[in-house]
């Protein structure tokens, strides 16, 4: 089984590295992991970030599954390129696998960034604007997409002390992937 392994992973200074950790946990558990940065890309190129679109693109068609890194990523909420893979593969009917490393509610993760008060039985943030509050990690969409397509989200138990290094709720995505190759 193919995994496609999205997520803002590839912004961190050691982005190379963590996919390779990605990449070894999967082969330890019978798969095939894709890191979007095994693409061979030309960035100086004035196509570039095509390049990088559809070089990722064809690595979620060659893709049975997604894992996706919903670890808020410069904001409240998840990395919106992620968020597309994420919509990309549930459209195709694959299988979709996510975790988040950040297990607060999502209205509590726009509370850090932003007042929050109750009006009129809704909380709203600084600007008047509804903040969605059904006691899901994420946006609605994604959570069910997740357990429509795929497993329901993974969180740990407490945040990890690095997000975005800890693999722990990763690697139980690619157990989850590898109990449904075998069932299969």
């Amino acid at each position: 089984m193919k995994i496609y392994l999205a997520g803002p992973d590839v912004f961190l200074p050691d982005a190379i590295e963590i996919g390779r950790r990605k990449v070894a946990i999967c082969e330890r558990h019978g798969l095939t992991g894709l890191y979007p940065l095994d693409n061979a890309i030309d960035l100086a190129a004035p196509d570039a970030s095509r390049q990088i679109f559809c070089g990722n693109e064809a690595m979620m068609d060659a893709a049975d599954a997604i894992i996706a890194n919903l670890t808020p990523f410069r904001g409240a909420g998840a990395d919106p390129g992620t968020v597309y893979e994420l919509g990309y593969m549930a459209g195709r009917r694959r299988f979709c696998m996510a975790y988040c490393n950040d297990g607060a509610t999502y209205a509590d993760r726009v509370g850090r960034f932003t007042d929050v008060r109750s009006e009129d039985g809704r909380l709203v943030d600084a600007q008047g604007l509804t903040v969605e509050d059904f006691g899901l990690v994420d946006n609605l969409m994604m959570i069910h997409a997740l357990e429509l397509h795929g497993c329901p989200l993974v969180t740990p138990v407490a945040m990890p002390i690095d997000v975005w290094r800890d693999l722990a709720a990763f690697e139980t995505c690619v157990r989850m992937a590898a109990a449904r190759l075998i069932a299969t």
